[in-house]
Parts: structure tokens; sequence; C-alpha cells
């Protein structure tokens, strides 16, 4: 069980890009990713820094879902902040930073494949105390090349189309406790 541990230990450290940095503690105890925590099924891990990174997460995909240019904004520049103090994730801020500085819901987007692709790889090793994440794909999402991304519940809500196409996508993955 501890070679396992340690295993998922090193993997999660890999997982968004690179390591190094000093790791600090960021704060999303904000208003909005509460909401957005509140408002879908409950999933809880047992690192807080690693929860924090999954909150914004889903505020951010929450946003793209409702097609809310601005509240992606806010979320992907909260998100930035949760990652950058992460070690090994400091790629991945500055993807969230991309979408945080996008003029258009559809650079937006196209950023968020990026995202999701890095974060998909660290909640796929996590250590999740409640619920389950389900990793999710639309292949109609950037062209036809397809889209991955998270969500704590298995209804499909399409972050990539919003209401134009809602429930395109399915299930791939369901990532469970292993408890």
């Amino acid at each position: 069980m501890k070679k396992y541990l340690a295993v998922g230990v090193l993997f999660m450290a890999l997982s968004c890009t690179n390591t190094g940095k000093k790791n600090t503690e960021a704060s999303t105890d904000t208003a909005s990713v509460k909401k957005a925590v509140t408002t879908t099924a409950v999933v809880e891990l047992t690192d807080s820094k690693v929860q924090n990174i999954y909150n914004g997460y889903i505020y951010l995909k929450d946003a793209l879902v409702e097609s809310k240019f601005e509240d992606a904004q806010k979320a992907a520049t909260q998100l930035k902040g949760v990652l950058a103090s992460f070690p090994g994730c400091e790629n991945t801020a500055v993807i969230a930073e991309k979408i945080a500085a996008a003029k258009d819901i559809a650079v937006q987007r196209k950023e968020f494949t990026y995202l999701s692709s890095d974060v998909i790889a660290m909640f796929k090793h996590a250590d999740l105390k409640k619920g389950s994440i389900y990793v999710q794909h639309c292949p109609m999402a950037n062209n036809g090349d397809g889209g991955d991304w998270l969500a704590s519940e298995k209804q499909i809500q399409n972050p990539y189309y919003g209401e134009e196409m809602m429930d395109c996508g399915r299930v791939l993955e369901e990532i469970k406790s292993s408890k």
C-alpha cells in the first residue's frame, strides 16, 4: 500500500508538468468557488491544495458551460494562482492565465482543452475521500479534434459548446475513492 501511495504522490507532483518551485499556500476561498462546489456533486480530496485546484477547475468549467465569459476570466485568474503555487503546475498556471486574458469565449474554450489535459492526469491519481470525478469527452470540440474535461456528475454539460450542444459528449472514465 505504501508503495502505491508513494507512486501516486510522485505522479501527482509530476502530473501538471514540471517541478522545482517552493510550495506556498494559495487560497481560493471565494464565494464563487464555494458556490461552484456546493451546486455540484460533492467531491472531497485528501489534500486541501489539490481540493482547491479541483474547486477552481470546476468553477471555470461551469462558467464555460454557461457561456459566461467574464465568470470564466475570473475563475481562470483564481485557478492560475492556485496552480502556480503547486509544485509541477507552473506551466498549467500559464494556460489558466491565457484563459483569463482571452478576448473571447472561443479562445477560452480552446485553451481549456490544454488545461484539462494537464489536470486530468493529476486527478486520475488524486486521493479521493468522497465522491467520484468523471472524465468526459466531446468528439466535436476543437473542430472535430475533440476535447476532454472533468465533472463531478455523470450528466454531460459541455463546456466547449454550452447551450448550443449541452449534452454532446460521453463519460470516458469514473475516478472513484479507493476506500
